[in-house]
């Protein structure tokens, strides 16, 4: 029975002395180690990240949102409303209107902002805006006669708003109108009930109004410019993603969370990868080491390699041998620096050792430990453990045995 195995764990951690041999095995061993737990923690660290950024994003995004392909504004009823209705998957639907208008005080206070106008119930479904109210209320309704209005903090401070202060609004197509048909631009009062807080990591913050109101200011009528809608889980929203698409056909555009944002989900996922590549040079400097050290043992045991084959071992066979080295190496590496790397993710993750400055959005460098990203850094460095051993194999199993007993 052919005893490569063993021959291999011979050769390889033989306890008689200490050679160079020997102390480049040990350097291997320590940098696949290195860089397992490295790669494992800075994946771990890439993934809190985005989970973190992920949360604040939808805080404000939809699982989907629906807007037509052709038309700025389209119709919600009929067939759209039964269609979405009979989606088991979604369990809210709150239509919007939104565009760009001018916001004024007075003459020196006036601001540019994206005006969204939400049906209070509906929009609340879907996003958690009311527990982050910081003074006044979230009423949008007519009260004496006057609209209500949601600002968020940030805007407050640059207008020096306060709850209570009433401001003009007058859309572009409005303003548009009035230059081309010599007419005042009509605007419409609104009156500031509450403010908010809330991250804002992409754009500006949304002046949220009444529907009605937004669909008269924008003079869309009874339409509206797109749907947003949560799903019973947000992982699910690629699969109702196609499913929409089939139904509703090619006249809307339906985006999922990640669409709403590629760009810097995208950019997010490129330096995660681009951190996976070149990590990956401290597993490459450990495997150049693995190169050298077998290499080494097959020129020191090169008489009893052409022993071997007088006794019966074929070159597939000593090929093995050095292979299964490899492994070993690999396994060893892998094992422990796989290990190290999940306790120190686990530890940031409940213990938060590594702080971040005061002044970001979360006191700790996030954490989370994803199972395919373990995997691909394992399977990896096994792999190039393997690879480091495919040419001291090669060399070994090239060995003619009567010119190694011979001169050795």
């Amino acid at each position: 029975m052919k005893t490569t195995g063993f021959i291999a764990r011979r050769y390889l951690f033989s306890k008689k002395h200490i050679s160079l041999i020997s102390t480049l095995t040990v350097i291997s061993i320590a940098g696949v180690t290195v860089g397992t737990a490295l790669l494992i923690v800075v994946l771990s660290v890439f993934n809190g990240f985005f989970d973190v950024i992920k949360g604040f994003l939808l805080q404000n995004d939809p699982d989907i949102r629906i807007e037509s392909v052709e038309q700025p504004s389209f119709l919600y009823a009929g067939e759209l409303e039964k269609t979405l209705s009979g989606i088991p998957e979604i369990t809210a639907v709150s239509p919007f209107v939104t565009g760009k208008a001018l916001m004024v005080q007075n003459t020196e206070n006036n601001k540019v902002v994206q005006v969204k106008g939400v049906d209070r119930e509906a929009f609340f479904r879907i996003n958690d805006l009311s527990e982050n109210i910081v003074s006044g209320t979230a009423d949008l309704s007519v009260r004496d006669g006057t609209l209500g209005m949601l600002v968020s903090e940030q805007l407050m401070g640059e207008l020096n708003l306060n709850t209570g202060d009433e401001v003009s609004i007058l859309s572009a197509d409005g303003m548009r109108k009035s230059l081309t048909q010599f007419s005042l631009p009509r605007n419409y009062r609104f009156e500031v009930r509450g403010s908010y807080s809330q991250i804002q990591i992409v754009e500006g913050a949304a002046v949220y109004v009444d529907m009605e109101a937004a669909q008269r200011l924008f003079e869309v009528r009874n339409q509206v410019s797109g749907l947003d809608i949560r799903l019973k889980d947000p992982a699910a929203a690629d699969r109702t993603k196609d499913l929409l698409k089939a139904d509703l056909g090619e006249g809307f555009q339906i985006s999922t969370w990640y669409d709403l944002q590629r760009p810097l989900y995208d950019i997010m996922y490129l330096e995660k990868w681009s951190s996976y590549v070149i990590l990956m040079i401290i597993v490459i400097v450990a495997v150049l080491n693995i190169i050298g050290s077998l290499t080494m043992i097959v020129i020191q045991k090169n008489r009893d390699i052409g022993v071997l084959q007088t006794m019966g071992f074929t070159p597939a066979d000593i090929k093995n041998v050095f292979v299964r080295q490899g492994l070993y190496i690999g396994l060893i590496g892998c094992v422990i620096g796989g290990g190290l790397g999940l306790l120190l993710s686990w530890m940031q993750q409940q213990y938060g050792l590594i702080k971040l400055s005061s002044a970001f959005i979360i006191d700790a460098y996030p954490v989370s430990i994803e199972v395919v990203d373990v995997s691909i850094v394992l399977a990896g460095s096994l792999l190039l453990c393997l690879l480091a051993s495919w040419y001291p194999a090669r060399r070994a199993a090239s060995v003619a045995p009567a010119e190694a007993i011979r001169y050795d």
